[in-house]
């Protein structure tokens, strides 16, 4: 399995895996709306064979202080095709995305979703607590990427989450 940033060849395919992997296609149109929005900052695949097993995106949302407005990333979604689930793709995906995101500089990646599994990444409910946002809740996480990551404010997601959700 090789993991690798998408290409455009890649769209098509990447729509069906994610699709296939909720069972419906509302996750689909959330990371073409992002694509299509500029907002699309981590697009990873996982190849198998020469064909597309899973994906991740990683989007631009914004921390608003009274100091100002800093940047973050959210994680979403994660998606493998079922037949390919529970053999460690979405974890390849997730880890060399965040290895990919610290050498990019970015400080901060909320998500939203299960905490018993996000927590095998470093994510928490306690490091989002402290942040304002519309989907507060038990399953919004958050992990720092470096010590420089913003520790608190108002977390504004890309309108693409608003537009489909």
């Amino acid at each position: 399995m090789i993991i690798r940033p998408e290409t455009p060849d890649d769209v098509a395919a990447i729509g069906e895996v994610v699709t296939a992997a909720f069972g419906q296609p509302m996750e689909a149109e959330l990371v073409a709306r992002l694509r299509s929005d500029g907002d699309l900052t981590l697009s990873l695949v996982a190849e198998d064979e020469g064909a597309i097993a899973g994906h991740v995106a990683f989007s631009r949302l914004w921390i608003e202080d009274a100091r100002g407005r800093a940047p973050g990333i959210s994680l979403a979604p994660v998606a493998v095709l079922p037949v390919q689930q529970r053999k460690g793709v979405g974890r390849a995906l997730i880890g060399a995305g965040h290895l990919r995101l610290k050498a990019l500089g970015e400080t901060i990646v909320f998500v939203l979703g299960d905490p018993d599994y996000y927590k095998r990444f470093g994510f928490s409910r306690e490091a989002a607590e402290a942040f304002r946002c519309a989907y507060q809740g038990d399953y919004l996480q958050a992990l720092q990427l470096s010590p420089d990551a913003p520790t608190a404010g108002e977390v504004i997601y890309a309108p693409a989450f608003a537009a489909v959700g």
